[in-house]
């Protein structure tokens, strides 16, 4: 990395997600989402890869204030191991990117270089014509092992 050159957060679809995962046993999955969203619209299920999902609220359910420990729960929630490739997810990719890049200002200010990918199109992806979401794109429309928690 260049000095005063920004890290870049990199894009993946969610197949794609799923293939890193996959490969790689050190890499995690951050679902960023809300509470209420794990709950009632699930969870993507990597038991089948050996991996454990992390669940950390970016913003909390019903004001979506962001959390302000964010970072620290992160990696609080990691037990000690940095893993050296994290996968971000949210509904749609939009929150997802702006957890990716705080986690990664974070562990560069402690010295810690980590990459960070965004998973595009979220758990549900994005809308469709009829103002719905999980038949166009996405982690669910995809058919990636997923469950109700």
């Amino acid at each position: 990395m260049n000095k005063g050159a920004s890290p870049v957060i990199g894009e993946v679809n969610p197949s794609d997600a799923w293939k890193i995962l996959s490969e790689d046993a050190d890499a995690r999955l951050i679902d960023v989402r809300t509470s209420a969203e794990w709950g009632f619209v699930g969870v993507p299920d990597l038991t089948g890869l050996g991996h454990s999902l992390v669940c950390v609220e970016w913003a909390g359910f019903p004001g979506m204030s962001k959390n302000a420990r964010f970072a620290a729960e992160v990696e609080e929630a990691l037990a000690g191991h940095i893993p050296s490739k994290f996968l971000f997810l949210c509904r749609s990719g939009a929150r997802s990117l702006s957890a990716a890049a705080l986690v990664l200002d974070h562990f560069a200010q402690k010295g810690i270089e980590v990459e960070c990918l965004n998973v595009a199109e979220g758990f549900e992806g994005d809308l469709d014509g009829q103002k719905h979401r999980g038949t166009t794109n996405g982690w669910k429309s995809r058919g990636l092992a997923w469950r109700q928690s």
